[in-house]
């Protein structure tokens, strides 16, 4: 049985291994916001129980064990997620935190009973994928909004950023899952995209556009 704090490590190394094969301690510190000395300890306890392996210089990688926790953790964390915005009227900017003292309930036959009651969802509110009890992901196909051309169109199937000033503005500027938008034009300047949702036109960054994901219906 893991702490919290154990926990949200484990969690927090699977989403930065989904990135880099060796996860470096300085990145978990960057991802807590904690010291890299408080990781350096965190590390050494999760590596005594079985729950990663780490090589100084070389990083850390989660076992078997300890990928499987974390694949659960965020399992729990997604289901809640659905709850709260499909049963409980949250919106989708203000979730997160609340599920991130959710995910830690251990009862198993809750969390499974939860998945039946939601109709077994396969993602998030935020496009995010959720593995069912096996812990099996559902395959996703998408691309960044950014990188569709001009007279191309698709659906928003999630997002890459879920802070809630980010998704405040998406919300504000009705980009939310399931709407339809076509890229009218990209700006050479600076990159920022025009686009058509709902028959209006909305001007986006380019920092923006990089993180609304599209499941693309390719050119109009």
């Amino acid at each position: 049985m893991q702490s919290y704090t154990e926990e949200n490590y484990l969690k927090t190394i699977y989403h930065l291994a989904e990135k880099t094969t060796n996860v470096q301690t300085n990145a978990i510190a960057e991802q807590m916001q904690t010291k890299p000395a408080s990781v350096t300890d965190m590390i050494k306890k999760l590596a005594e129980k079985g729950l990663i392996d780490y090589v100084k210089y070389q990083g850390v990688t989660l076992t078997e064990t300890g990928k499987n926790t974390a694949i659960d953790i965020v399992r729990k964390h997604r289901l809640w997620e659905v709850f709260l915005v499909d049963k409980l009227n949250f919106k989708w900017d203000e979730v997160h935190d609340v599920a991130e003292e959710l995910e830690h309930i251990k009862s198993v036959e809750l969390i499974e009973r939860l998945d039946e009651f939601l109709g077994f969802p396969r993602t998030d509110p935020h496009g995010d994928p959720i593995p069912d009890k096996n812990r099996r992901f559902a395959k996703t196909q998408f691309i960044k909004l950014i990188e569709l051309k001009t007279g191309e169109s698709g659906t928003i199937t999630g997002v890459s950023q879920h802070s809630s000033p980010f998704l405040k503005h998406l919300e504000k500027l009705g980009l939310t899952l399931g709407k339809q938008i076509q890229v009218s034009d990209v700006t050479d300047f600076d990159g920022s995209v025009e686009i058509r949702i709902s028959d209006k036109q909305v001007n986006i960054s380019r920092e923006v556009a990089k993180h609304i994901l599209i499941s693309s219906n390719g050119k109009n």
